[in-house]
C-alpha cells in the first residue's frame, strides 16, 4: 500500500514538473517573439541608446510587479511588458553595432546563433541527465550581483569620460558565464521540484538568454568586429 501511494505520488510530481517545464518553454518562445518584434521597432526608429538608468528603473518595476502577480492573470502581462521593454532598449544597441561596424550584422546573427545553441544544448543537457544544479544557486547569486556592480561602476565611469575597455569585456565575460549556469541551475530547478511557478521560470530563462547574448555581441564585436 505505502509503495503503491509512494508511486502515485511520483507520478503526480512527474506530471507537475512536466506540466511547469511545458508552459514554462511555451510562455518563453511567446516572449522572445514579442521581445524580437519589439527591438525590431527600437532598431526601426533609429533613436539614440535609451537611458540605461531608465531601463533599469523599468526593469526592476516590471520585475516587482511580475513577481508580485506571479499567481495570477496579470503576471503574464507583466512578464511581457518586462520583456517588451528589455527588446525595446535592444533595438538601439544593435544599431550602434550594425551601423559602426561593416561586419556589425554578421557579429548580431553569430550572436544569436551562439545564444540559442548554448540555450539548446545546456537545456538538453539538464532535462537528459536530470543533474541536480541546486548547488550553484548561491555561487550564481552572489556572481550576478557582483558582475551587476561591476557593470554600474563602469556605466558611471564612462558617463564621466572614463574608459576601460578590457575590464568591460571581462564583466561580459562573467556574465555570459554566469548566464550558463542560471539557464542550469533554473532548468534543474524546474525538473526536480525547486521551481513550480513557471511565470517567474521564464523571466529567469528570459533574463538569462538576454544578458548571454548581449555579453556574446559585446565579445565578438570586441575580437572581430572591423570599423568602417
Amino acid at each position: 500500500m505505502n509503495n503503491s501511494n509512494t508511486t502515485v505520488r511520483e507520478q503526480a510530481r512527474t506530471l507537475e514538473t512536466n506540466k511547469v517545464l511545458k508552459n514554462t518553454y511555451i510562455l518563453l518562445s511567446m516572449t522572445l517573439l514579442f521581445s524580437a518584434s519589439a527591438a525590431f521597432v527600437g532598431y526601426m526608429m533609429n533613436i539614440a541608446v535609451v537611458n540605461p538608468f531608465i531601463t533599469l528603473g523599468l526593469y526592476f518595476l516590471a520585475l516587482y510587479l511580475t513577481t508580485k502577480n506571479r499567481n495570477n492573470g496579470f503576471g503574464i502581462f507583466w512578464v511581457f511588458f518586462l520583456t517588451g521593454v528589455l527588446g525595446f532598449t535592444l533595438g538601439p544597441i544593435l544599431n550602434v553595432y550594425i551601423n559602426n561596424l561593416s561586419n556589425g550584422s554578421e557579429i548580431v546573427a553569430t550572436s544569436l546563433l551562439m545564444t540559442g545553441s548554448i540555450f539548446l544544448t545546456l537545456s538538453a543537457y539538464v532535462n537528459y541527465t536530470k543533474k541536480d544544479f541546486s548547488f550553484m544557486g548561491g555561487f550564481v547569486t552572489s556572481g550576478i550581483i557582483l558582475a551587476f556592480v561591476g557593470s554600474i561602476i563602469l556605466l558611471i565611469s564612462s558617463m564621466m569620460g572614463y574608459y576601460f575597455p578590457i575590464l568591460s569585456l571581462g564583466i561580459s565575460g562573467l556574465f555570459a558565464m554566469l548566464m550558463c549556469g542560471l539557464i542550469l541551475f533554473q532548468t534543474s530547478s524546474i525538473i526536480h521540484g525547486g521551481e513550480t511557478n513557471y511565470v517567474m521560470a521564464t523571466v529567469t530563462l528570459y533574463i538569462s538568454l538576454y544578458n548571454l547574448f548581449v555579453s556574446l555581441l559585446h565579445i565578438l564585436a570586441a575580437f572581430m568586429g572591423n570599423r568602417d
